[in-house]
């Protein structure tokens, strides 16, 4: 299994869609780190909440000792961070929210993506076109089963094509119930098609 706290600093964690359990992913990353110091957790755009504390935040399932949890972009609707905005008049500070992501920590800064890795931000620019620019690696989320092969190599192919440096793909069978060996299956095939290491999250 990945050594998750030899992953480097700053890390963003990144999934193949909604649903395939980046909290889950950066709430383990964070709490290993935090077994050896302080840790920043960032979300720069939550979705489906009004206010930082709200119990449906990442953030709120991210936070404990050592770990300081904050959000950036808070938006009511759960919906693509576009589509939230439009619906509640507002356009999106992109740069200011780079440079938040940006900021110095005392500690470790992990990130943690929102929805899949092509999700709109703006009206033509979607979040892999934003997140480039940062020059940060990542870690890939997805799906055990049925599925995941074709989102998780569409979604690595484009963070490749982009110059990402893509620390490990991730395959989460817990968040759709797929038997372990499926997703050992699905990790195989994968490593046979990508450069990076693959492993299956138990």
């Amino acid at each position: 299994m990945l050594n998750l706290d030899a992953l480097p600093s700053p890390l963003w964690v990144l999934g193949t869609g909604t649903g395939v359990g980046k909290t889950f992913v950066a709430s383990r990353i964070a709490r290993a780190w935090a077994a050896s110091g302080p840790v920043s957790y960032r979300k720069p755009f939550q979705t489906g909440v009004d206010r930082p504390d709200h119990p449906e935040a990442d953030a709120s399932a991210v936070a404990g000792p050592a770990i300081t949890a904050e959000s950036h972009v808070l938006l009511r609707a759960p919906l693509s961070p576009l589509a939230a905005a439009l619906r509640e008049g507002r356009t999106l500070d992109l740069e200011a929210t780079a440079a938040w992501c940006r900021r110095p920590a005392g500690g470790r800064v992990l990130l943690e993506g929102v929805g899949g890795v092509m999700v709109p931000l703006a009206p033509s620019i979607h979040f892999l076109a934003w997140a480039t620019d940062l020059q940060i690696p990542c870690v890939l989320v997805a799906l055990g089963g049925l599925g995941t092969l074709n989102h998780t190599l569409l979604s690595a192919e484009a963070l490749m094509l982009r110059g990402w440096r893509i620390e490990a793909v991730l395959l989460n069978p817990g968040a759709d119930g797929t038997v372990l060996e499926t997703a050992e299956e699905n990790a195989t095939v994968l490593q046979g098609f990508l450069p990076i290491p693959v492993h299956v999250l138990n």
